[in-house]
Parts: C-alpha cells; sequence; structure tokens
C-alpha cells in the first residue's frame, strides 16, 4: 500500500511503492533483443501488486541485465519481465539544507514568533509578498511541526523510515539527461500539423499490441488502455509504459478540444498548474502560465455534479488568495480545505529547515467541491466523509523536478469506489485516471524504470 500510516494529523506515503504496484510486467514468449518482433502487452498480476518497493529492487539478478525497454531471448517459454521504478530517485538519505541543531523535528516544536523569524534570519526590509508569507507561516508551522513529527515516528517504528545513517544507502541519484524526445516541443509542434476533421476521426484511440502510434493521433484524441495490463509505446523512437486502465491526452493548453470530446465527466479532478514565478523564468525549466490562462481551463465542462477540485499551489500566497478568491469561484467551486503535502528524509528529517526563508519543506493543496444540483450528482456528499481542513501527507520526495506524491489512497475515504478520476498538467499516468498535459508521458519513460526478470 501507498499508505504507511494513517493518523488524524494525515498519512506518511510511500510514493515509490505506489508506482511499483501499477503492475508494470510484460510476458513475452517470443520477444528478443534484435528487434525482430516486441510483443508489448504487460500483464499486472496479483503478485506483482503485492510485492513492495524495497522486495522488487532486492530480487535483482545478479548476472547482467537488458537496458529499460529491450526484451529479453527466451528461446520458445513465455518470459516475464517486469519494470520497477528506479530506487534511487527516490534515496533522499540527508536534507537538501540541514537544520540547526536546535531546530531538528526531535527537538519539539519551538516557539518562535513572527518578529524574531524576521529579526533572527534577515537583517533587512521584506517586501509585501515576503510578509504575507511569514504570516501563513507561523499560523501552520506548529501543526505541520507537530503532524510530521508524530507520522515520522511511527515510520520509523515499522522500519519504514530509518534514524541510522549506516541504514541509508549512499548511491548517487544520477538523473538521465536524455531522457524523453521533447514533448513539450512536440504539442508545440502539433500546431502546424493539418487540421484534423472531427467528424472523420475518431475520439478515442485504444492501445493495441502495436508500439508505433502516429504522432498526429497521439495528439489529436485521447489515447485509451482500457485492459489489465499495461502497454508499451514509441514516440518519435522513444518508448513509454502506459499502464492498465489508463487514458492521456497529450496536448498543450491550446489543444483541449480532444479531451472535451472524450464526453467524460470527472468526480475528481487534480490540477497541478506550471504557476508563473521568477524562478521558473530564471531557469527556463518549463513553459508557465498566467492567472488568466488558468482560469480558461474548462474545468466546469468536464467536472460531475460535486465534482472534488484539488490543485497543487506554491507557497507564494498571492497564488493561494487567487485559488480561493478567484479561481474556484470562477469554476463554482467551493473551497473546503487546505492540506500541505512534506518533505522528508529517509532519517525522517525535513529536507529543509522549516523556517527557511527561501523555500519551505512543505507545499499547500487547496481542496473545494463543485458546486450543483445536488439532485443530478452522482454520489451524494452524505456517502462519503466530509473533507477536513489542515491534513499532512508525509513523504520523501522524488528527485526528479515536480514529481507529486499521489493523492488516489488518501482521497480514497472522502470519494466513493469507481468513480472518474482526470489529472490536469500531469507528467505521469496512474491507474484508473485520464491524464493530460504537454508532457504527461514524461516519468513514463522506459529510462526510468529498471526490467526485472522472472522465470
Amino acid at each position: 500500500m501507498s499508505v504507511v500510516h494513517r493518523l488524524t494529523a494525515g498519512w506518511l506515503v510511500d510514493h515509490l511503492s505506489f508506482i511499483n504496484q501499477c503492475g508494470y510486467e510484460i510476458c513475452d514468449s517470443f520477444a528478443y533483443t534484435g528487434g525482430v518482433t516486441f510483443n508489448t502487452s504487460v500483464t499486472s498480476t496479483g503478485d506483482c501488486l503485492a510485492t513492495s518497493a524495497s522486495a522488487a529492487t532486492s530480487s535483482l539478478r545478479d548476472d547482467p541485465i537488458p537496458g529499460p525497454g529491450d526484451a529479453i531471448k527466451t528461446e520458445g517459454k513465455t518470459a516475464k519481465l517486469r519494470y520497477v521504478f528506479r530506487e534511487e530517485f527516490f534515496d533522499i538519505s540527508k536534507p537538501h539544507i540541514a537544520a540547526a541543531p536546535e531546530e531538528q523535528l526531535w527537538q519539539g516544536c519551538p516557539e518562535v514568533g513572527l518578529p524574531e523569524i524576521k529579526k533572527r534570519k534577515r537583517k533587512c526590509v521584506f517586501n509585501q509578498g515576503e510578509l504575507d508569507a511569514l504570516e501563513y507561516h507561523s499560523k501552520v508551522r506548529k501543526l505541520i511541526w507537530e503532524g510530521t513529527l508524530h507520522l515520522v515516528q511511527e515510520g520509523l517504528k515499522c522500519g519504514f523510515l530509518h534514524r541510522t545513517t549506516a541504514e541509508i544507502s549512499c548511491r548517487k541519484n544520477v538523473i538521465p539527461g536524455h531522457v524523453g524526445c521533447g514533448l513539450a516541443e512536440l504539442c508545440e509542434m502539433a500546431k502546424q500539423f493539418p487540421a484534423v476533421n472531427e467528424s472523420d476521426h475518431q475520439a478515442v484511440r485504444a492501445l493495441d499490441d502495436e508500439t508505433s502510434i502516429p504522432e498526429q493521433d497521439l495528439l489529436s484524441c485521447v489515447t485509451e488502455n482500457s485492459s489489465n495490463c499495461a502497454k508499451i509505446v514509441v514516440l518519435m523512437g522513444q518508448k513509454y509504459l502506459v499502464p492498465p486502465k489508463s487514458s492521456f491526452l497529450l496536448s498543450d493548453i491550446s489543444c483541449l478540444q480532444p479531451l472535451l470530446n472524450y464526453k467524460k465527466k470527472y468526480d475528481v479532478i487534480v490540477i497541478d498548474p506550471p504557476w508563473e514565478n521568477k524562478s521558473v523564468k530564471r531557469s527556463n525549466r518549463y513553459s508557465h502560465l498566467s492567472s488568466w490562462q488558468i482560469k480558461q481551463i474548462p474545468v466546469p465542462a468536464l467536472a460531475a455534479s460535486n465534482c472534488l477540485v484539488v490543485t497543487w499551489v506554491t507557497n507564494r500566497q498571492k497564488h493561494i488568495r487567487f485559488v480561493k478568491d478567484e479561481l474556484y469561484p470562477h469554476w463554482s467551486v467551493k473551497t473546503l480545505a487546505e492540506w500541505h503535502w512534506v518533505k522528508i528524509t529517509r532519517a525522517g528529517e525535513f529536507v529543509l529547515p522549516l523556517d527557511s526563508l527561501h523555500k519551505k519543506p512543505y507545499e499547500v493543496l487547496v481542496l473545494g467541491r463543485v458546486q450543483g444540483d445536488v439532485k443530478e450528482a452522482l454520489r451524494k456528499p452524505e456517502d462519503v466523509l466530509p473533507i477536513p481542513d489542515h491534513k499532512l501527507i508525509v513523504s520523501m520526495p522524488c528527485s526528479l523536478h515536480s514529481h507529486k506524491p499521489p493523492l488516489t489512497a488518501v482521497l480514497a475515504e472522502f470519494i466513493k469506489p469507481d468513480v472518474e478520476c482526470l489529472e490536469l498538467f500531469a507528467r505521469n499516468l496512474q491507474p484508473g485516471w485520464t491524464s493530460w498535459g504537454n508532457e504527461v508521458l514524461k516519468f513514463q519513460h522506459v529510462d526510468y524504470f529498471s526490467l526485472l526478470q522472472n522465470e
């Protein structure tokens, strides 16, 4: 299970385990590395789902195995090739910036007031944005400190976390720099493709055992894997794993019509907007959207009655206020709660000092519900628990930028089973979800996975 522990404060989450429970196992009776034939069906078995990430990694063979995406010669018998996400991407063994001894999580939450933080940390004038951030932080810091401590203590008891540094791997986190084929650039190029006649074009493309998909087909309709198997798709020579029971649209915000043509109404919509800020502009890491552009996302057309909407927000108070005061009212969404994702190391420390002025070890989620006619709702509010305020999701972050933790398990008690779920601005896929974004396959690239062989 991806939820290691649940307490009143929130959840301790194992992100890596969630990925590896998605069922990436290839059954192939005639695959070989020569590249002539490659069967792409991937069977998701009960054993696969039950195996933890650590167990999967420990079962690696001593003899060399092919690189991700390559098949293994089997001489007439069926080989089961299982993919697992590379564990080193979650090997956060020490903080990015260590807290001072008196600020360690184990020392108890110091009572530091707003004026003291400003005096002790920096001797200069704060702008209004920084003052707003400090005021917000002063309100939530005790909740975050104490809730994280309780969840970390449970993680240490069960062995999920390890306080002793000797127990922590010292592997180097090597992130492949060549991964992918420029998905965002491909979406931009797609605007130059000949216009597609919607009356002649299918709204959904079902994945079969063919590996290659024409780029125009992938960019102009929703691609759906409705089977109980995972699939591999090849896009511009690059291989991507598609989990079972998932669907996706690769496009940018100017090409959302295929998602509307999919004609699904969603009970849960998770949004991770590319917020505009100075850091993003300087790094040029990804394109960003203005607040006005984010408001144009057709959430009302995609949402079912009483749809639960969850938006990831940076710690800038400007963005939090925008979501609560402008964006949600524009979409007829009522704000219900604020949650926090707290990032820790394998030893249970904050990845950054909690009172750091530069960056905080937590991010904000704003939860709300679409307001509509209850009689037309797919589920009545009384069928599920009300959304509580100030919950924590505590996990080791992925070293890959903007790889958010899964919300499926933590939202389970607040939604009915088998609801339709959508993630907007997604960079990876999940079973049971529809995902959209101009980098929607980014973290599905086979180079982010290791390949195991089961006889």
